[in-house]
């Protein structure tokens, strides 16, 4: 039995707006889960109804086989870490992480042994005896982290915790959160708009927009499968290149006829219910995808084009190419140096492409 269930959730606000429509998906126990999406896509409104800190307008929060749906935050065993740290600035450090021990009434030498240990698992013994303000954005967060670590929740909750810091302490950050939880085994839903962010913590990931969940999967299954054309677009930086093509017939394969003629590409032949049996020329019409990693340089290529731009970034270089098929972007080696206005052949790795139904996006 899953450890955290959501049944057909829902989140409706006075003025009609529908944040949330009907989101069911569940985790397991020890489950690291991403909420990923665009802002207002929904996710934090999750994230909020599982905390208690919203009701839902329908459905059901279920956690280890407890209803929780109309419980108050206190009864539901959650810990929570905000994107703002929420700390006590009149509070130093050690009584910050302290807090929720002496609200659930542990002795003080229970307090100080629990507040030491993860104190020390986190890198924070040294500054235990300071104030909020006296601390990095990074080490605001750990404290914030360790406060919500120190209660032994049930269930972590994660709303952008790292969107405050820069670069550096992202990834540090990155690394201690999962490190802690691979620790501990709590489940944890987590929520971000950051796709590498999502792609490096989670076991798995739960694509959101427009308040309904779009695909739900590993990182290798969003990245490489994409259920339809949004979630290609919005994962992976950059997103899929698209091209619009006609499925001209089938022998085992589907060979795909971009709209200017000049690529014409067999792709292995989709086994979901969804794709076509029996297409002829002109009878369907599909959007081919492609990673910009599976779009090569290639002297004997069947897309001839011209650069637009080169970005150079350290260990490889983004193009991006004008062809009759679209622009399309494809991620070359950093000794690769090209011009706006450069020509290029370029070939697609068909064992890697996507093709997505021409009227209802969705994934062949």
């Amino acid at each position: 039995m899953s450890f955290l269930r959501l049944e057909r959730l829902a989140k409706t606000y006075p003025d009609g707006t529908r944040a949330v429509d009907g989101v069911d998906f569940s985790a397991d126990e020890g489950e690291f889960v991403v909420l990923l999406g665009p802002s207002g896509c929904g996710k934090t409104t999750t994230l909020r109804m599982i905390a208690g800190l919203e009701l839902p307008s329908g459905g059901a929060i279920r956690l280890a086989g407890r209803d929780i749906t109309r419980l108050r935050p206190s009864q539901r065993d959650i810990g929570m870490v905000f994107q703002f740290y929420a700390l006590y600035p009149h509070l130093r450090v050690g009584a910050n992480i302290g807090f929720p021990l002496r609200a659930a009434g542990l002795t003080a030498g229970a307090i100080e042994e629990r507040v030491g240990a993860v104190a020390a698992q986190m890198g924070l013994a040294p500054l235990l005896g300071l104030y909020p303000r006296q601390l990095s954005g990074g080490d605001q967060q750990k404290v914030s982290l360790a406060r919500a670590i120190v209660r032994r929740p049930a269930l972590f909750l994660m709303d952008e915790p790292l969107g405050t810091l820069d670069a550096d302490q992202r990834l540090a950050m990155r690394e201690l959160i999962r490190a802690v939880q691979r620790e501990s085994r709590v489940t944890t839903i987590y929520v971000t708009h950051d796709q590498e962010e999502a792609m490096s913590l989670a076991d798995r990931i739960v694509v959101m927009s427009g308040g309904r969940i779009r695909q739900v999967g590993t990182p290798a299954d969003i990245y490489d499968r994409p259920a339809d054309r949004f979630v290609a677009a919005f994962v992976g930086s950059p997103g899929m290149n698209f091209i619009a093509c006609t499925v001209a017939g089938i022998n085992g394969k589907l060979q795909l006829i971009s709209e200017s003629g000049q690529l014409r590409l067999d792709v292995p032949l989709p086994t979901a219910p969804r794709a076509p049996t029996t297409p002829s020329a002109g009878d369907a019409r599909a959007t081919l995808g492609i990673r910009c990693e599976h779009v090569h340089v290639d002297a004997n290529g069947p897309i001839v084009g011209r650069v637009v731009s080169d970005q150079y970034l350290g260990s490889a270089r983004l193009l991006h190419v004008d062809t009759p098929c679209g622009r399309l972007m494809l991620r070359a080696e950093s000794a690769l140096s090209r011009g706006p206005g450069a020509e290029l052949r370029l070939s697609l790795d068909a064992s890697h492409a996507s093709v997505f139904d021409g009227a209802t996006e969705a994934r062949w």
